[in-house]
């Protein structure tokens, strides 16, 4: 299964202050009452709990969960859990 991923530079202070990262509102789901994302590593989905601290336009905050630098999946495919193996896709092909 395919994947995009969803990178942001830790060079814009606008969108990395303190321990917080701004990701994608897309890339956020609401799963049993609880805020998660999908997090990529060594090519398999990880289900990840987050805390959103704020939400603005089409991104939001999370200050809790997600670290400067991990991959989160943008865009959820219908079908995609938590150990599944992907191939990230190159988000300038489809943007």
């Amino acid at each position: 299964m395919s994947v995009k991923v969803a990178f942001r530079e830790a060079a814009n202070p606008a969108q990395i202050t303190g321990r917080s990262v701004t990701i994608p509102k897309s890339a956020v789901q609401q799963q049993d009452g609880h805020d998660v994302v999908l997090v990529v590593q060594n090519g398999r989905v990880e289900r990840r709990a987050v805390t959103v601290s704020s939400t603005r336009d089409e991104e939001v905050m999370i200050s809790a969960g997600v670290g400067s630098g991990e991959k989160v999946v943008a865009d959820w495919p219908k079908g995609l859990v938590g150990g599944m193996a992907v191939k990230e896709m190159n988000s300038s092909k489809h943007e």
